[in-house]
């Protein structure tokens, strides 16, 4: 089997690559070779390829910037899917395709169900929800992951830029009124996994049967200050010397951002273990996994030098 996965750069992509590379030849393009920013060229380069199966975490990210970036995330998280999902849908090449909680609002305090109304607060928000539509209105077999809040041991993410701010400040301001389940990159990889790979030979019945949208994050919920304060506390039983001292709550009203987040980001997860039998450990377990890889890498690069640590500077989104 010939499997296109893009974003391999990514947490998600990153992570899926070495699982699937066990299954069949990962066709890994870098973005000159396939740029989900130029739709038109993209069919061209599928002929080529002639993929059997294609898995999409590629995304444009920038959450704030995105809002002086309309067209550009639209044409990467909406145009580029289209032109796959159309392409896919004519040959009958299954997808797998990564959606976010920001397709929501954020209103109230239920957890979003795959069929509840939209209405990304966000042009993120919204140029992903485009991708999604064009993907299912395309008809094509396809799977779409919807997620949050995701981050790694590795990467530009929430855990790596409170790790670094923890060792650089006595006291750390974290946002408390946005509720979600992070949810680690390899979490998502695992269940993508357990979904696919025992059906290679007939994904497109069984996303005929049980495609479409399915939420897919960690079990539970939590804050951001309630997620800064685990990353802290695990740090530093892990031996980890930090200065921060404490982690304060603040209101969302107190650190003004350029696109707006949704408050209430949990997600059901029953679609997942109805249609397809995954059940996601909770965020605190997947949490510890990290820390313990993040805290391994760091000792290696301190017996690398110690300029190598914390080297890859990373963001809130």
């Amino acid at each position: 089997m010939r499997i296109l996965l893009t974003g391999t750069g990514g947490q998600v992509g990153g992570a899926l690559q070495p699982l699937l590379a066990r299954f069949g030849t990962i066709i890994a393009p870098n973005i000159n070779e396939f740029d989900l920013s130029k739709p038109d060229r993209l069919v061209g380069v599928l002929d080529t390829l002639q993929p059997d199966l294609i898995v999409n975490p590629a995304a444009y990210t920038a959450v704030d910037r995105a809002e002086d970036e309309r067209e550009l995330a639209f044409r990467i998280n909406a145009g580029g899917p289209e032109v796959i999902a159309q392409w896919s849908a004519k040959r009958r090449v299954p997808v797998v395709h990564f959606s976010t909680d920001y397709v929501f609002d954020g209103s109230g305090e239920a957890p979003w169900r795959e069929d509840s109304p939209t209405g990304p607060l966000s042009v993120y928000g919204a140029s992903k929800l485009a991708g999604d539509t064009a993907i299912c209105a395309a008809g094509g077999p396809h799977l779409i992951a919807r997620t949050s809040w995701v981050y790694a041991a590795q990467g530009a993410n929430f855990l790596r830029t409170i790790a670094r701010l923890a060792t650089e400040r006595k006291e750390l301001r974290i946002v408390a009124d946005q509720i979600g389940a992070p949810t680690s990159a390899r979490t998502i990889t695992n269940a993508i996994a357990d979904i696919v790979l025992p059906n290679l030979s007939n994904l497109n019945e069984l996303f005929a049967r049980k495609g479409g949208v399915v939420n897919l994050v960690c079990a539970g919920e939590t804050s951001w200050h309630g997620f800064a304060s685990a990353i802290v506390a695990g740090l530093r039983t892990r031996g980890l010397r930090l200065k921060a001292e404490s982690v304060i709550p603040i209101a969302t009203a107190d650190f003004p951002t350029r696109a707006i987040r949704p408050s209430n980001s949990r997600l059901d997860l029953s679609r997942l273990k109805r249609q397809f039998g995954v059940t996601t450990p909770n965020w605190q377990e997947a949490l510890s996994l990290e820390l313990d890889d993040f805290v391994a890498l760091q000792e290696r690069a301190a017996r690398a030098g110690p300029a190598r640590q914390f080297q890859q500077r990373a963001h809130f989104d």
